[in-house]
């Protein structure tokens, strides 16, 4: 088992700051349904020396394990940080002490990239807050194709 394996499966058995933000200022989705990553992100930002900077972060994601490790991580990576300095994060950056990701795992960090500047670039004022669909909203509401079945003749089967 690699390195890699070892942090994210730490990573995986305890994430942080899992779950939505009642009193958050931004949100942000990143992510598709179709292909089954979808991460949201909560940021409640103060201001700390004239700046901007977040205060806390979380995260809801419906993805692989780790896409989960990697918002875990970024989360405790973005406290303290400020607005300008979060938006110059790479996915690299925001996978802390997991490292660089596998080739075939590198879009769980532009996932969470996504997520992040989403939330960055669209600030809400709370009372919207109540408006804004769930995670698992935002899926179910996803346009769904027309399925059509054709039954089979057992000799064709």
């Amino acid at each position: 088992m690699s390195d890699f394996e070892d942090r994210a499966r730490e990573a995986m058995a305890n994430p942080q700051n899992v779950g939505e933000m009642d009193d958050a200022d931004s949100v942000g989705t990143a992510g598709s349904s179709d292909c089954g990553d979808m991460l949201r992100m909560w940021l409640k930002f103060t201001e700390k020396d004239g700046k901007k900077v977040i205060d806390r972060a979380s995260f809801q994601s419906f993805g692989c394990q780790t896409a989960i490790a990697v918002a875990s991580m970024a989360t405790e990576l973005l406290k303290g940080k400020s607005v300008e300095d979060a938006r110059k994060l790479s996915p690299d950056d925001l996978t802390g002490d997991l490292g660089p990701l596998p080739p075939m795992k590198i879009h769980c960090g532009q996932l969470v990239e996504g997520a992040l500047h989403n939330a960055l670039g669209e600030p809400r004022e709370q009372k919207e807050e109540a408006t804004a669909p769930s995670l698992a909203q935002s899926i179910s509401n996803q346009r769904q194709g027309n399925i059509k079945i054709v039954p089979l003749d057992g000799d064709q089967a």
